[in-house]
Formats: structure tokens, C-alpha cells, sequence
């Protein structure tokens, strides 16, 4: 059993979209459709399920710290949660059990886009399954798509073209001040410094800094696409 906790793993590594990442990514997808038999459930059992994906989403980043601290990886260069993915887990505990608005939108465009970007093409590495280390990145990215996606058809949140603009916004401003941060730590947080070092879909793209330019053009359509059936529904409501 310790193997599969092990930094230095000899078994089989991750194999992108191989059978263990097309089961895990059909569990993820079984999960969200599940939970939109909740709808009608009372209030108080609706609040139990989000306590509850709040509290997996901080113990499954927390256990990613430990598990780094354990085997003397934990550094201020590798381990701040700047990464976009890494911020917004934390923030969607919080969304989850305080149904804060403001983050929601964020969780909505940036942890779903993200999110999926991430669970499409995780970084795992040497890491197969079953280690440690590619549970701990389908869980974490596949709850905070499933947080975004169970505020808006469960508790009945729902983005606006002003969210979609402050997401926008606020995503270009928060890149602006990692982008010296990378310089000072020799990081690369959001790789907006360089692409990075596993696959990714960065690879479809050109070398830096061209690619900042596709990645800003990819999401803000990413964004759009989400907002999509919001657009359709209040178009269909002004026909009627």
C-alpha cells in the first residue's frame, strides 16, 4: 500500500486517456448528473451536501500539502496556491457553504474552464493509477467543476454578462501581478512565463510569449460557451 503513496512511484505511469483516465472522468460526469437529483431535496439536506464537498475539496488540497511536506518537496516556489486552480479550490469551500456570489462567478467561468482543461489533461506524470497523487488531482479538479456546476442547477445561482466581464477582467489583473511574482521566484504560476513542463494543450499552441495571445482568445470563447445556455434562456424568455 505505502507505493502508492511514494514520491519516487515505480509503477505503471499516467496514461492520458488511457482506461483508468476515461473511468475516472465517466465517474466524474455520473457524479454531477446524480447530484441533480437534489433539487428538490429540503434545505437542510442540500446544506449537508455542500458542507460535504466543501470539506473533501479543502482535505484533498490539504493532504497534496502533506503529502509534499512528508517527502521534503514543500517549497514557497512549488507549493503557493497561486495556480488559478489551486486559489479557486480553496475559495470554493467557502462558495459552497456560504454561497458567496462573487466567487461563484468565478468558480463558474474559470473553475469549470480550468477545471476541465485539467481533468482532460492532469498532470500525473510518473503518477498512475491508483497512486496517491492522481486521485488527489481528479478529485480536487473534479469537485470544483461539480461545485460550479451544482450552485447554478441545484441552488439556483446563475452567471450574468457582468460576472462574465469581471471574470474577465479580474483573471487579465490577477495574471498581471503573478507575471513579476514568476519573475522574483523563478516560478511559473498560470504559465504565463512559459508553457508547461508535461503535456498539455499549451502544446497545440506557439512558443511563449506568442501563445499568451491564444490562450487569452481560447478563453474568453471557453468563457462565452459557458455562458452560452444563460444566453439562450434569456432570449427564449423575451420571445415569450
Amino acid at each position: 500500500m505505502s507505493q502508492y503513496f511514494a514520491y519516487d512511484y515505480t509503477g505503471a505511469p499516467f496514461v492520458l486517456f488511457g482506461t483508468w483516465h476515461l473511468v475516472a472522468l465517466l465517474v466524474i460526469v455520473l457524479l454531477n448528473v446524480g447530484l441533480l437529483g437534489f433539487r428538490k431535496s429540503s434545505g437542510k439536506t442540500r446544506t449537508v451536501v455542500r458542507w460535504t464537498m466543501a470539506i473533501v475539496l479543502w482535505a484533498d488540497e490539504a493532504s497534496w500539502h502533506i503529502w509534499n511536506a512528508y517527502w521534503g518537496h514543500w517549497t514557497f516556489k512549488t507549493m503557493l496556491p497561486l495556480h488559478i486552480c489551486s486559489l479557486l479550490i480553496w475559495l470554493a469551500g467557502f462558495m459552497l457553504i456560504f454561497k458567496i456570489y462573487p466567487i461563484y462567478e468565478f468558480i463558474y467561468f474559470i473553475g469549470i474552464g480550468g477545471g476541465m482543461q485539467a481533468l482532460l489533461t492532469p498532470d500525473g506524470g510518473i503518477y498512475g493509477f491508483p497512486h496517491y497523487r492522481i486521485f488527489q488531482t481528479m478529485i480536487s479538479h473534479g469537485l470544483l467543476i461539480t461545485s460550479g456546476i451544482y450552485m447554478t442547477t441545484v441552488e439556483g445561482l446563475r452567471p450574468t454578462w457582468k460576472s462574465f466581464w469581471r471574470v474577465v477582467i479580474g483573471l487579465n489583473i490577477y495574471a498581471a501581478i503573478i507575471f513579476p511574482i514568476n519573475m522574483l521566484l523563478g516560478t511559473d504560476f498560470l504559465y504565463i512565463n512559459g508553457k508547461p513542463s508535461t503535456a498539455s494543450l499549451l502544446d497545440m499552441l506557439p512558443r511563449w510569449p506568442y501563445y499568451l495571445i491564444y490562450m487569452e482568445l481560447i478563453g474568453f470563447v471557453i468563457f462565452l460557451l459557458l455562458y452560452l445556455p444563460f444566453i439562450i434562456k434569456d432570449w427564449r424568455a423575451k420571445q415569450r
